[in-house]
C-alpha cells in the first residue's frame, strides 16, 4: 500500500511556492516571508509568518541539488517565540540550496535560495590574523622573534659596522702609489 502526503508538501507545490514568492512585488507580502544567510559552513533561516500548533513552529528543510520536495531534505524544527522563529543547519559543504520552511498549520512560509561557498572542516584548526596587522621594522614582517634573536642580529650588525670602520681606517694609512 502506498502512502500518500498531501499536495502542500509535494514537489510541485514546493515549486509553485517558489515561483510565486518569485513573482509577488516587494511591499507588506514579502515582508512576511523567511530570511535565509549563511556565515561560513553554517545556513540559517528565520521567519515571523509561523503560529504554534501542539507546541511546535514548524520545520525547516534544506535541499540540495537534485532533490525536489520538502522531505527529501535536511530538515531541522524551527524555535523561537511568537515573534519570531530560526533554524540552523551546520557543516553544509558548498553548493546551492533551496530552504523551505513549512509551518505547522501546514502553510508553506517561504521558499529561498542560497549559495554556501566554503567547505566545513571540522578538523582544521582556524586561521588566526595578526591582531595588529603586519608589523614592519625591527623583528620582521610578521612573526615578533624573542629578545636573543634581536640581540644576534644586533650583533651581527655592530660587527659589520666595526669591520667597515677598521677596513677604510687600515686603507688610508697606507701610502698612495701611483
Amino acid at each position: 500500500m502506498r502512502n500518500s502526503k498531501p499536495l502542500l508538501r509535494s514537489g510541485p507545490a514546493a515549486a509553485a511556492a517558489a515561483a510565486a514568492l518569485a513573482l509577488t512585488p516587494a511591499g507588506p507580502a514579502a515582508a512576511a516571508g523567511i530570511s535565509v544567510s549563511t556565515t561560513g559552513s553554517t545556513v540559517s533561516v528565520s521567519t515571523s509568518s509561523c503560529t504554534q500548533v501542539n507546541g511546535h513552529w514548524g520545520t525547516a528543510s534544506l535541499l540540495g541539488s537534485g532533490q525536489t520536495s520538502f522531505s527529501q531534505g535536511r530538515q531541522v524544527a524551527l524555535f523561537g517565540t511568537a515573534s519570531g522563529q530560526s533554524a540552523a543547519w551546520s557543516n553544509v559543504g558548498p553548493g546551492t540550496y533551496t530552504v523551505i520552511v513549512m509551518c505547522s498549520n501546514g502553510n508553506t512560509a517561504g521558499t529561498q535560495s542560497v549559495v554556501v561557498s566554503t567547505s566545513p572542516s571540522p578538523t582544521a584548526s582556524p586561521t588566526v590574523s595578526p591582531s595588529r596587522g603586519v608589523m614592519g621594522g625591527l623583528g620582521g614582517g610578521s612573526t615578533d622573534y624573542g629578545t636573543v634573536t634581536l640581540a644576534a642580529g644586533g650583533a651581527l650588525v655592530g660587527t659589520g659596522i666595526a669591520a667597515t670602520a677598521w677596513y677604510l681606517l687600515r686603507r688610508r694609512t697606507r701610502p698612495q702609489h701611483l
